[in-house]
C-alpha cells in the first residue's frame, strides 16, 4: 500500500475504534464487522464486499504492531503540516518531504539522486515497505471426542455433533477404526477472522476394552476355554465371533493351553482390511473334585507317560 493510501484513510474510524484501542477491542470490533458484512451473508448487497475489503485492510495494518506504529507515525506527521498530494497544488509529495529532510543543502537524498523515498521511509520505519499484506488466517478447529464399542467401532458409523454457531455437523467413522483414530471434516470449523479458509473439525475416536474381544491389528482375540479331555483327546468347540456368529473349531489332541488356532476373516474388516479371529485356548482345571472323580484321575494319572514338562524348562535356566 502507498504512504498515500494510509494519509487518505482512517482505519481507526473504519474498525470503530479509538486509537488507543487494545489489540483485543480491535479483534472484537473486526470480527463484529467482518460477520456483518461479509459477502456471504449479503449476496444481494454489491456495497457489501467493498465495505468488507475496507474492513480486512484496517485491521490488517492496526493487528500487526509494526504497521500500526508506522500508521500512526505518517497520520501525526500530516496532522502537523502540509496534506501530502500526488503532484501540483500547494506543494506535492517531493515538495513537502523535500523540505522536511531533503531539501537541497540538507544532505538527505532526493528522488533520483542517490536514494528513493522507499529508502526514506526503510530507514524511518523500520523497512518491509507499507501495508505489507498479511496472509489470511485459518479458522480455529473443532476439537470434539466420540466413544464408540468394539462392535460399533469394526462396522463403521455416522456421529453428529453441534459445529460453530449451532449447525449440526454429520461425520462418517470408517469401519475398523482404532482406539485414538482422528477423523477430520475440513472447512466445517470456525470461520477465519480475516477472510482465510475455515478452520476443521477434529474428532478423536475413542474405543475402550471389550470385555471378551481384544484387538491385535486387524485381527481379533477371544480366549476360550477347554476342559482336560477336550485338549488331550480333541474336540471340536463353538466359538462366538463379534458379529454374532459361532463358528465351529477344531481341537488337535493334544493341544496345550495357550494354543493359538486362528479363524479366518473373522477379524477387523474395513476398507482394505480383512483380519481373522485368534482363538487362545485355556484349559479349565476343575476347582472341585468328588471323591469318585479324584479316585478316577490318580489312576489316570498313574496309566500316564512319566515325563517332566519342566524339564527343557530347567535345563535352559541353567544354560
Amino acid at each position: 500500500m502507498a504512504s498515500q493510501d494510509w494519509l487518505e484513510k482512517d482505519f481507526y474510524a473504519t474498525l470503530g475504534v479509538s486509537k488507543d484501542a487494545s489489540e483485543a477491542e480491535l479483534k472484537k470490533s473486526y470480527r463484529g464487522l467482518a460477520r456483518k458484512f461479509h459477502p456471504d451473508s449479503n449476496p444481494d448487497d454489491p456495497g457489501a464486499e467493498a465495505r468488507f475489503k475496507e474492513i480486512s485492510e484496517a485491521y490488517s495494518v492496526l493487528s500487526d504492531t509494526t504497521q500500526r506504529a508506522e500508521y500512526d507515525q505518517i497520520r501525526t506527521m500530516q496532522a502537523g503540516g502540509p496534506r501530502f498530494r500526488s503532484g501540483g497544488g500547494q506543494g506535492g509529495f517531493e515538495d513537502v518531504f523535500g523540505g522536511r529532510f531533503g531539501a537541497p543543502g540538507s544532505g538527505m537524498p532526493r528522488s533520483g539522486q542517490g536514494g528513493d523515498y522507499g529508502d526514506l521511509f526503510s530507514g524511518l520505519f523500520g523497512g518491509g515497505g507499507f501495508g505489507a499484506q498479511r496472509e489470511p488466517t485459518k479458522g480455529r478447529d473443532v476439537i470434539s471426542r466420540v466413544t464408540l464399542d468394539l462392535k460399533i467401532a469394526l462396522a463403521g458409523t455416522e456421529v453428529s455433533m453441534e459445529g460453530p454457531g449451532g449447525k449440526k455437523i454429520t461425520a462418517r467413522v470408517p469401519a475398523g477404526v482404532k482406539d485414538g483414530q482422528k477423523v477430520r471434516l475440513r472447512g466445517k470449523g470456525h470461520p477465519s477472522p480475516d477472510g482465510g479458509r475455515p478452520g476443521d473439525v477434529i474428532i478423536t475416536v475413542g474405543v475402550p476394552k471389550h470385555q471378551i474381544y481384544g484387538r491385535d491389528g486387524d485381527n481379533l482375540r477371544i480366549e476360550v476355554p477347554i476342559t482336560f479331555g477336550e485338549a488331550a483327546l480333541g474336540a471340536t468347540v463353538e466359538v462366538p465371533t463379534i458379529d454374532g456368529e459361532v463358528v465351529k473349531v477344531k481341537i488337535p489332541a493334544g493341544t496345550p493351553s495357550g494354543k493359538v488356532l486362528r479363524v479366518k476373516g473373522h477379524g477387523v474388516r474395513g476398507g482394505s482390511a480383512l483380519g481373522d479371529l485368534l482363538v487362545e485356548l485355556t484349559v479349565a482345571v476343575p476347582s472341585h473334585l468328588s471323591g469318585a472323580a479324584k479316585g478316577h484321575l490318580e489312576k489316570l494319572m498313574a496309566a500316564l507317560p512319566k515325563d517332566n514338562p519342566r524339564e527343557e524348562l530347567l535345563k535352559r535356566a541353567k544354560g
